[in-house]
């Protein structure tokens, strides 16, 4: 697949007077190419600590993701927003494909693509995931020893959610029913060639859709986080892709993380059980968990005013020297 990196500035935030924006490709070991926003601070000179930033699950680089990648680099980092395989501007076909493998090895070829950039200190490399990329920054801090320090914010384990479902609510029976429909659409989209898509938010917007729904939403359908290459803002998913994660748990060697982990999430949140748990699973005195009062799941992705960059610098800053 060519790889076409648009030149416009097509983000869902402001273009920063503070930090010069390129864009850069690496790939990953499987041969995917990536697409990447690398922002760096205005006239910053020798090898500076940089992070890799993804996130959230369903979004581009030009959402949340490149949001929180500019601001740190306001703050003196190197940062890279990347798009993961089969979405956004990067490669990989069929097209809007998931995959806890694949979406944890495109955090580790973020790493390969710092750890040999001239701009960034190899030795002073850290993570961030957004939602669903929290769980999968997570799983790539478990493997990959060049990590330094892994910030997850508003986290969801995207295994757990799609074998459990919402709030663990699924049990053995209904994930079977699950399972049947998953394996049942793979058949029809091999014999039409083409995948299934599973939709993105829901629009319109049921009167009786609860908090979360309407939480997604207000970021994904509206002004405030469209964007026509995200999935959550338009057709979603390829459907088959739950299966690759109902039996793949990524935090099970959670507690082997050795180096720093900061998880935050809004106390309000619906999904703050995943952060909560897996924090429990931590170990060690490098690791945080910092609740934000009063914040829902979506103010996380782009509210400046409660997104907790200070303690993100000051936790960067202290792991990452």
């Amino acid at each position: 697949m060519n790889i076409t990196l648009g030149t416009e500035w097509d983000k869902t935030f402001e273009k920063s007077p503070k930090v010069d924006h390129t864009k850069v490709t690496f790939h990953n070991r499987y041969g995917i190419t990536l697409a990447a926003d690398l922002y760096m601070p205005k006239g910053a000179k020798g090898k500076l600590p940089a992070i890799a930033v993804c996130g959230p699950f369903g979004a581009v680089k030009e959402q949340a993701s490149g949001l929180y990648a500019e601001t740190l680099a306001e703050r003196g980092f190197l940062t890279v927003a990347f798009d993961p395989s089969f979405t956004g501007e990067s490669g990989g076909e069929p097209r809007y494909v998931a995959s806890p493998d694949l979406n944890t090895e495109d955090f580790c070829a973020a790493v390969d693509f710092l750890s040999t950039d001239e701009r960034a200190d190899p030795d002073r490399i850290g993570i961030l995931g957004i939602c669903g990329w929290g769980g999968m920054a997570l799983n790539a801090a478990a493997i990959d020893t060049r990590i330094k320090a892994t910030v997850s914010s508003t986290m969801y384990d995207m295994t757990r959610v799609n074998a459990y479902g919402y709030f663990d609510s699924l049990d053995e029976e209904g994930r079977l029913e699950l399972k049947k429909a998953l394996n049942a659409q793979r058949t029809e989209d091999y014999k039409r060639g083409t995948y299934k898509r599973a939709g993105g938010v829901v629009d319109p917007l049921p009167a009786d859709a609860p908090f979360y729904v309407k939480d997604y939403y207000d970021y994904y359908k509206t002004k405030r986080g469209y964007h026509v290459r995200s999935l959550n803002s338009n057709d979603g998913w390829n459907t088959t892709s739950s299966l690759s994660f109902i039996n793949m748990p990524i935090l099970r060697f959670a507690g082997e993380i050795g180096s720093a982990v900061l998880l935050i999430h809004g106390d309000k949140a619906h999904s703050a059980y995943f952060s909560k748990d897996a924090f429990r699973l931590l170990k060690g005195e490098n690791k945080e968990l910092l609740l934000i009062p009063g914040a829902v799941h979506t103010d996380l992705y782009d509210r400046k005013d409660i997104i907790p960059f200070d303690k993100i610098e000051a936790f960067y800053r202290k792991y990452l020297g």
